[in-house]
């Protein structure tokens, strides 16, 4: 069988009842726990739009700063950005401004609820959108000069797998797949596991299953995707958890706001508060190779990877 047919036919194939969770996630630890003066950033990917990706990012940054964690949230989607439409900022300033040496990264955070601490990207600027992977990777290592570094760093990354999305989820410590019951967000998942696996070197992928019915259907969901990933490649797809449909996360939505901090026990806001719990029970990252630039690593890309 081939990759192609291979991956219609898994991802299509209902799932047999009654089969166990693969990478089922370690058991939780105290919140805020993680330690000081070792940043984990964690980027949200997902491949696809409109699976939930920034209201995951937001909320699951706005949770561990909740839990006690100082948190800096990246908005790395440079030509259309929301994050602070969704926490309700006015950002003055956005990345182009650092790129164009007009202020520092330090002189773009805005502050949110609860100590969340927020970097804007710029909506509808045709320049961010269309960045040399020089000015990327100029980007990540703006934050080796951050002194104190964040315990954690949560970075939202564009849809799509363009060069922007790439290299801000390499540079990450984890990567966290956001993926609905959909067929093009599996495929467009597993699209982004394989870039990143293959060209970057990324081992491990943590999954959370958005806009879910039941843990029951989120696991199936995890299972499918982890099945295609241990046939085609050389991965591990570990299952985070899962945020339910919810309607008081769509009103938190509409009120600019995180529903960790307008409704934080609805369901949705409970499930966020457990990935976030979960989150910070991750063990160390492991990663292939030491030569891939990452935030707060200061490492060198490796030969050809940065153009101009």
């Amino acid at each position: 069988m081939d990759q192609a047919a291979g991956l219609k036919s898994l991802f299509t194939k209902e799932q047999e009842p009654g089969g166990a969770a693969i990478g089922a996630p370690a058991a939780p630890v105290p919140a805020g726990t993680a330690a000081r003066g070792r940043c984990r950033a964690i980027a949200v990917a997902g491949g696809k739009g409109g699976v939930g990706k920034s209201t995951v990012a937001v909320n699951l940054g706005m949770a561990l700063s909740i839990a006690g964690n100082d948190v800096l949230l990246l908005d790395a989607d440079m030509g259309l950005a929301n994050v602070d439409v969704l926490l309700g900022l006015s950002p003055t300033r956005h990345i182009g401004h650092l790129l164009d040496g007009s202020c520092t990264l330090e002189e773009l955070v805005l502050e949110a609820a609860h100590g969340l601490r927020v970097i804007p990207a710029g909506s509808g600027a045709r320049r961010l959108a269309q960045l040399p992977n020089s000015e990327h990777a100029a980007i990540i290592r703006a934050f080796d000069d951050l002194a104190p570094p964040p315990q954690y760093l949560i970075v939202d990354t564009a849809a799509g797998l363009s060069d922007n999305v790439s290299m801000f989820a390499a540079a990450a410590d984890d990567v966290l797949l956001v993926v609905c019951d959909e067929p093009a967000s599996l495929t467009d998942a597993y699209a982004v596991i394989k870039v990143l696996s293959r060209d970057f070197g990324v081992r491990r992928f943590r999954m959370v299953a958005n806009m879910m019915q039941n843990e029951g259907s989120a696991r199936q969901l995890h299972q499918k995707l982890a099945r295609v990933c241990d046939r085609f490649l050389e991965v591990v797809i570990d299952f985070s958890g899962w945020i339910p449909h919810d309607e008081r996360l769509r009103q938190a939505i509409r009120r600019q706001s995180a529903v960790v901090d307008l409704w934080p026990s609805s369901r949705s806001g409970l499930a966020f508060k457990q990935l976030a719990t979960v989150a910070e029970a991750w063990a160390e990252a492991e990663r292939a190779g030491t030569d891939r630039i990452a935030f707060f690593g200061g490492r060198a890309m490796p030969a050809g990877r940065v153009t101009t």
